[in-house]
């Protein structure tokens, strides 16, 4: 290390060196905290007395020597070249000393003596030439040692004797009124050496490492070392091996320095690195077994020798450093030691539980339950991996068999939230303990889901056995969790639930707290599923809205994804897939790293599915894949046909079969066919088989999917419309009765005012009627898909009704449709339909696209935005909302539109129009 900032220092101790060699004796001490470059400055003094000529003895004192009578002084008379009697003699001196009397404060006699006679040989050797006595780290010189040095100080003043002692000030000696003595004497100079300041550092990393990287490297230097030249040094040498701090080179230094120093220092350091950052000087104290004065004493002598900045570790490789130099044992005693503080002091219980984790033991009750409180902590802050710690551990040390499996549930479901297929090595214990009577109700009820996400029906069912006979009747309007988890199965597993069909349920919201078992979340899950299952998903969109907005409160809940999914699935069903998609949004809008991965998998699912219903085609097949990512198709168990289903519906409507093809090939879970999700499944690969070609098969897929859902009584807007997709595979094969009978069996559902649904069936309709009646029909369809903002949809029936009219005689009015449907199907990326465009006859075809794209030349900046608005299907609401006007402003624009343009209703406006979505600003 370099000697940046001490040139007064130098300058100093030259002159001193000199003065010396003249026949005046000196004697210079280099004090200081800490290790700030005292030995570099001895060494340099060395080397100045050696230029003079002088004779050099050299010692370096070290705590364990400590015990040594007379060490230090032995290690200068081995150094000397003595004559052959004086060398005998201070041997023979030295020996006596071993056996000698102890000295402590006062010496004796016989030890005075013994120190003169030392003395006496050292001044003897300084009458043949100039001598320097350099004793390093002088504070661990024995008591012996430092009363004989003391002894030589007081005889030096007319000889050429140089004494030079390092000292850290920091730490204690064994003679306690040396330092005082030392400053007595009139030929002693005291010189303090303090950490380098920022001009120092920079100095010092410009000489190391070059001046053109000094500026940019200092100030981080000084801010990790504090300026202590050791901290420096082994920075400067972890940077020009690693480019980075490194444990064994910084952490080791620091580690080590703390090692060779007084038992206080080293003792509260350890506390600081094991208590980490939150601790409390009191706690520091108790730990360290020191009181909170001599804490605060040691911190401020670290804190000015540069080793610690406010009382904590400039970087985390010395308090790694640290707690590694302990050893296993000492480490866990002391993370032992300040769970049990910190748990009778009442301190945070996440504490508490992270120094138990540390050590992997849990002794006593008070452990386990802090490790459960504070699994449940981390829960709800998002942090998993720290629960799952926590409650292994708790499992692990409990000695209560009765409250092992709830402990077990908890942890099946921390381990669930990040995988679900590692989750379930734990079910078939914790079905164990649920036919044995030891797990509770609520985790009773969670592990029913549990179960049957894994397609574990038997064992789901044996414990809905017991739940269902354990049960007491609920009185009229009572609400009980074995009914809400009944509604939730008749809509996800409804062939469990058929022989135990429960009533209607109440629709009015609970209270969402911020549960972490059963309740108010299985709750409006199972009024939500109520709703589904009967048809009614309308009714509860304000509750779903609330579940939702709640989420990030509830989300540790057994119950949370459940809830969330089936929230998300009552705004699609009620034909609000926008709003799904902006909640969907919103959920993943902040932190979205935090959420669980099979919540943001679940997130993914649900929005691929609404955007399917939006015709959001590229947004779909993006999710969908998203979802898989996150969870493998495994992993997903029986709910493996949401996502699954969506991803084949995109990807047939986009052209991309060769997905389509490799996702077929996958093996799904046979328990998903008996699931909502099997329906789900089914009929995307029915539209998958349309789309290929293969009609039998396809209609074979509708009608199975018609068969599951009327046997299990459902058949409503959360489900697929089997029968229009049948009707379809009917019509491919020519058997136009059966698709008009089911076209009209879709019409007459209740369901059938749906706008999705209808419109759906209405394009059915359309296809088995008269020429005459079809531009009715799929106008009304038309409307209605333009209501629930289905672009695909809407390009499907453009291209029908242009046919339609191209039929009826209407060739104008065929051909602008016909851009319309086009131009949509583009914005969808709906690849077959546009190649299905692109083979419509020539007549058919029309204008250019470069003279439609110039239909609306004559309207203004703002007729122009709001119309090509119009054309991608957007709404009035919709329009203003995004151009920042109102729906009044919307409506003048297109009457005024349609006015240039001769027409007059939004169907007739130009399809290229469509191509100027607007700047956003306002119209």
């Amino acid at each position: 290390m370099g000697l940046a900032e001490r040139h007064q220092h130098i300058r100093l101790l030259g002159r001193l060196v000199s003065e010396c060699s003249t026949g005046r004796g000196r004697a210079v001490v280099l004090h200081g905290t800490g290790p700030n470059g005292k030995t570099e400055l001895l060494d340099h003094t060395i080397g100045q007395a050696e230029q003079l000529g002088f004779q050099v003895l050299r010692a370096v004192g070290a705590r364990p020597e400590r015990a040594l009578p007379l060490g230090i002084m032995a290690q200068l008379v081995q150094g000397a070249a003595l004559p052959g009697d004086l060398g005998r003699q201070a041997g023979t001196w030295l020996e006596r000393a071993t056996e000698g009397p102890v000295v402590d404060t006062v010496p004796g006699t016989e030890a005075v003596q013994l120190f003169d006679r030392l003395c006496r040989t050292f001044l003897e050797l300084a009458a043949r030439a100039p001598l320097l006595l350099a004793v390093d780290d002088v504070h661990h010189a024995d008591a012996a040692s430092l009363h004989c040095l003391l002894h030589l100080i007081r005889r030096i003043g007319a000889l050429p004797v140089y004494v030079v002692l390092a000292d850290d000030t920091a730490t204690s000696t064994e003679l306690p009124f040396f330092r005082g003595e030392l400053q007595r004497q009139p030929y002693v100079t005291r010189l303090a050496v303090e950490p380098l300041t920022p001009a120092g550092v920079r100095e010092l990393v410009a000489e190391r490492l070059g001046a053109e990287r000094a500026p940019a490297l200092a100030p981080d230097f000084h801010r990790l070392t504090g300026g202590n030249t050791l901290l420096l040094s082994s920075l400067i040498e972890d940077f020009t091996a690693s480019g980075g701090i490194r444990a064994q080179g910084y952490g080791a230094a620091f580690a080590g320095h703390l090692e060779r120093g007084d038992a206080a220092p080293l003792a509260v350091v350890r506390a600081l690195a094991v208590l980490g950052p939150e601790r409390s000087p009191a706690e520091v104290a108790e730990l360290a077994g020191v009181s909170e004065a001599e804490v605060g004493t040691v911190l401020a002598t670290l804190n000015g020798s540069g080793l610690l900045a406010e009382g904590d570790f400039r970087a985390p490789a010395a308090r790694i450093a640290v707690l590694e130099a302990l050893g296993h044992t000492e480490r866990d005693r002391l993370h032992l030691a300040a769970a049990r503080l910190l748990h009778q002091r009442g301190g945070p219980v996440s504490r508490v539980a992270a120094h138990l984790v540390e050590t992997q033991s849990a002794p006593g009750d008070w452990a386990v339950q802090a490790l459960r409180e504070a699994a449940e902590r981390a829960l709800v802050a998002d942090q998993r991996a720290t629960a799952i710690a926590c409650l292994e551990l708790a499992h692990r040390a409990c000695a209560d068999e009765g409250e092992r499996p709830a402990i077990l549930a908890r942890l099946l479901h921390a381990e669930w939230l990040g995988s679900p297929a590692g989750a379930a090595r734990h079910l078939s214990a914790l079905g164990a303990a649920a036919g044995s009577g030891r797990l509770e109700r609520p985790e009773r009820l969670a592990l029913v889901q549990r179960l049957l996400w894994h397609g574990r029906a038997d064992e789901a069912g044996r414990v809905l056995q017991r739940l269902r006979a354990t049960a007491r009747a609920p009185q009229p309007g009572q609400r009980t969790d074995l009914l809400d988890l009944e509604h939730w199965l008749a809509w996800n597993h409804p062939e469990l639930a058929m022989d135990n069909r429960p009533q209607a349920t109440a629709t009015t919201a609970p209270f969402l707290g911020a549960p972490t078992r059963s309740g108010p979340l299985l709750h409006v899950t199972g009024v939500l599923a109520d709703a589904l299952t009967r048809g009614r998903p309308q009714r509860v969109t304000d509750l779903a809205e609330l579940v939702l907005g709640d989420l990030p409160r509830t989300r540790a809940g057994e119950w949370s994804a459940e809830a969330m999914l089936t929230a998300l699935t009552v705004l699609t069903a009620a034909d609000r897939p926008g709003d799904t998609l902006a909640w969907c949004e919103r959920l993943v809008a902040e932190d979205v790293h935090l959420l669980p991965v099979t919540t943001r998998a679940l997130i993914a699912a649900a929005r691929a599915e609404a955007a399917l219903r939006l015709g959001e085609l590229a947004g779909a097949l993006e999710q969908a894949r998203l979802a898989f990512v996150l969870l493998p198709a495994k992993a997903w168990g029986t709910a493996v046909g949401l996502p699954l289903g969506s991803l084949l519906l995109a990807a047939a409507r986009t052209g991309d079969f060769e997905e389509v093809a490799r996702q077929l090939t996958q093996s799904v879970p046979d328990a998903m066919l008996t699931s909502r999700y099997g329906v789900t499944y089914l009929y995307a690969r029915g539209h998958c088989r349309l789309a290929t070609g293969h009609s039998h098969a396809a209609l074979a897929d509708f009608m199975a999917c018609g068969e599951r859902m009327r046997a299990w009584g459902l058949d409503g807007p959360g489900l697929p419309a089997w029968r229009t997709g049948a009707a379809e595979a009917w019509l491919r094969l020519g058997n136009t009765d059966q698709a008009k009978k089911l076209a009209y069996d879709q019409l007459g559902r209740p369901d059938a005012s749906r706008p999705h649904t209808r419109g759906l069936a209405l394009r059915m309709m359309a296809a088995v009627s008269p020429v005459k009646r079809m531009p009715a029909l799929l106008n009304e369809a038309l409307d209605l898909f333009e209501e629930c903002g289905d672009q695909y949809e809407q390009a499907r029936v453009l291209a029908d009704l242009s046919r339609a009219q191209f039929e009826a005689g209407d060739s104008r009015r065929a051909r602008m449709l016909f851009r319309r449907a086009r131009h949509m199907a583009q914005l969808c990326w709906a690849e077959p339909l546009c190649e299905e465009l692109l083979s419509a006859p020539e007549a058919l075809g029309g204008e250019s696209p470069a003279r439609e794209a110039g239909a609306g030349a004559g309207l203004t900046d703002a007729e122009r935005r709001v119309a090509a608005l119009a054309v991608r299907g957007y709404t009035n609401r919709e329009i203003a909302l995004k151009l920042y006007v109102t729906p009044s402003t919307v409506e003048q624009h297109l009457t005024r539109t349609y006015r240039k343009l001769g027409i007059k209703r939004r169907k007739d406006l130009p399809a290229g129009l469509g191509v100027e979505t607007g700047s956003g600003t306002a119209a």
